[in-house]
């Protein structure tokens, strides 16, 4: 298949940022993605639907002439979020999901929720409510390792609070384990996962064989082969309850390639055609659209786009910059280290 034509696609977990770097990286992800859930955690975070509001008016204006992009707004959960702010801000559209960061777990996440109890709330009101709960699933035990804190997550937090709260609908994202994968195809109900391009591109050996190289480092962290393969089926499957979530996610090049770097990779520049690639190789083109157009919309119960995108085989290796420049400073756009004959048209 040298062309494939899918509905625009959407991302359900995306990284803009504020200011400088807010104008540099939004137009990558509004050239190819017509919706993205745009995630919370800036500094000071996104808590209350004022704040939601104010956020999405500067995403707007960052928004180049031309370009059609619906940014989804989501609050960041504190122990302090008031319920019916929450309440309100989905009821009048504006707000779509909630994010929920266990405290300490990744960026900017230092507000984030470290006794469940606190929060338990703002939990049943948004069962009440049919309002997503978006959830970074890593417990942060210094004493758990780094490769089994999903795992752990899953075992200990997220299981007892379904259980608890059986009607919330919960998506786990970025799931990077075949334990997530597994614990997402087994639940009856109210529980879908986001998958990133790179987890389905990268292992831990991008990290750290060779030397280690900060801009393969995320979190949660890329795992064994085992688990990237057990991604790459899910997404392929066409199972309704896996869909695209970039985790899209700029840091300057200094803050990456220092002695404490910052986790996240900078995927929204080359994301379709990686994912054409992805799916060429696991004979699975005709279940792209699924994965990347279909299955997120039904999940969050939006419509498909109408518009489409053209995704064409190039004989060439396709290129992209190996950096791209924002007010802020260079951001190294991922790399996936294998040419890519793939190019949206």
């Amino acid at each position: 298949m040298d062309e494939i034509t899918i509905p625009r696609p959407d991302d359900w977990h995306l990284h803009l940022r504020d200011g400088a770097m807010l104008e540099g990286v939004l137009p990558f992800s509004a050239r190819d993605f017509a919706r993205a859930i745009i995630m919370p955690n800036l500094v000071p975070p996104v808590v209350t639907g004022a704040d939601a509001r104010a956020y999405r008016d500067r995403i707007m204006a960052a928004l180049p002439e031309g370009l059609d992009f619906a940014p989804l707004m989501t609050l960041y959960l504190t122990e302090g979020t008031d319920p019916d702010d929450v309440a309100r801000a989905h009821a009048s559209g504006l707000v779509t999901a909630v994010k929920l960061y266990p405290a300490g777990a990744t960026t900017n996440s230092h507000s984030g929720v470290r006794d469940l109890a606190k929060v338990m709330p703002v939990l049943e009101k948004m069962a009440a409510i049919g309002m997503p709960l978006c959830i970074h699933g890593e417990v942060t035990d210094p004493e758990v390792d780094i490769f089994d804190r999903e795992a752990r997550f899953i075992d200990t937090v997220l299981e007892p609070l379904r259980v608890r709260i059986p009607e919330l609908k919960i998506t786990l994202e970025h799931v990077t384990t075949s334990n997530g994968v597994d614990y997402v195809m087994t639940a009856t109900d109210n529980l879908a996962a986001s998958i990133t391009t790179h987890h389905l591109m990268i292992n831990r050996n991008a990290i750290l064989a060779g030397g280690i190289k900060p801009h393969y480092y995320c979190l949660p962290v890329a795992k064994r082969e085992s688990h990237r393969l057990a991604l790459r089926k899910a997404a392929t499957s066409g199972n309704p309850r896996f869909f695209l979530g970039t985790d899209s996610a700029p840091h300057v090049d200094p803050l990456k390639e220092c002695a404490c770097g910052c986790a996240g990779i900078f995927t929204a520049i080359n994301t379709m055609a990686c994912l054409a690639h992805v799916f060429e190789e696991e004979n699975a083109l005709d279940r792209l659209a699924l994965f990347a157009s279909r299955n997120g919309p039904a999940w969050y119960g939006m419509p498909v786009n109408d518009e489409t995108m053209t995704l064409h085989r190039t004989t060439a290796p396709a290129a992209w910059p190996e950096r791209i420049e924002t007010g802020d400073g260079p951001v190294t756009v991922f790399d996936p280290m294998v040419p890519i004959h793939w190019e949206v048209v």
